[in-house]
């Protein structure tokens, strides 16, 4: 198993946000998280990458314990945190920057240009882009990482709802092109389905893992997602703390 997540809890001023969550996700596999606001999911990726320190619990990559900040993980957060005074290729090329790489991530950068389209922009600046433009930019930047499981917390949150569909048809085509585990952040149900080959759904206070959706046989499209009314209403009932038999 890839990421193995063990009985992990971590509290805040004395109460506890999350209890008992463990999960597992398989190399290559893409894992959704979702869960209401505040339950904690942002929490337990800044745990994975080590901004935080669980108060119980512990977590595995490739069968070895992690402690603290891993190179195994590359993080995405929310905003696309694109340098405005620099150009999209050194932008996307920070990480081999701070690693005293500079040639070889241009290289390697410039080759991926094409592939998330952006081809043509190597040397415009954020403010040149779209919004959609902008998060692939970050996703190249993040893809670029040597880390082998990307975090990613709520990517496509701040894009209004067409260019948030595109960017998720993006990403479900650039799968086999980023070969990375994924787990996922989000509060939107149908990013969840779309997206996932699991659904882990978080509920309770301190929340934990209260179900999990099995994705891997389904065959994705936008067509499929609008004709799974009845999973939809199961995980919207599921966050609102309503009980299933």
């Amino acid at each position: 198993m890839k990421l193995r997540v063990e009985d992990m809890a971590i509290a805040f001023e004395n109460k506890k946000i999350l209890e008992h969550v463990s999960l597992q996700v398989a190399e290559g596999e893409f894992v959704a998280l979702i869960g209401p606001s505040g339950c904690g999911k942002s929490t337990l990726l800044n745990i994975l990458a080590g901004v935080l320190q669980a108060a119980e619990g512990c977590f595995y990559v490739d069968d070895e314990k992690v402690e603290g900040i891993s190179s195994h993980f590359a993080y995405m957060p929310q905003s696309d945190l694109l340098l405005p005074w620099h150009t999209i290729l050194e932008n996307v090329t920070l990480y081999g920057r701070l690693h005293h790489a500079k040639k070889q991530a241009q290289q390697q950068a410039l080759k991926e240009f094409a592939t998330f389209g952006l081809a043509g922009y190597e040397h415009a600046y954020p403010k040149e882009l779209s919004g959609g433009m902008r998060q692939r930019a970050a996703f190249l930047r993040t893809a670029l990482c040597s880390a082998d499981i990307l975090l990613l917390d709520e990517p496509f949150g701040a894009l209004d709802v067409i260019t948030r569909n595109d960017m998720q048809d993006w990403l479900l085509t650039m799968r086999k092109e980023l070969q990375k585990t994924t787990l996922l952040v989000t509060h939107d149900i149908d990013e969840a389905l779309y997206l996932a080959d699991r659904i882990l759904i978080l509920g309770g206070s301190p929340a934990s893992i209260v179900k999990e959706i099995n994705l891997h046989e389904v065959v994705k499209s936008r067509d499929w997602l609008f004709t799974q009314g009845e999973q939809r209403k199961e995980i919207y009932s599921l966050l609102r703390g309503e009980s299933h038999a």
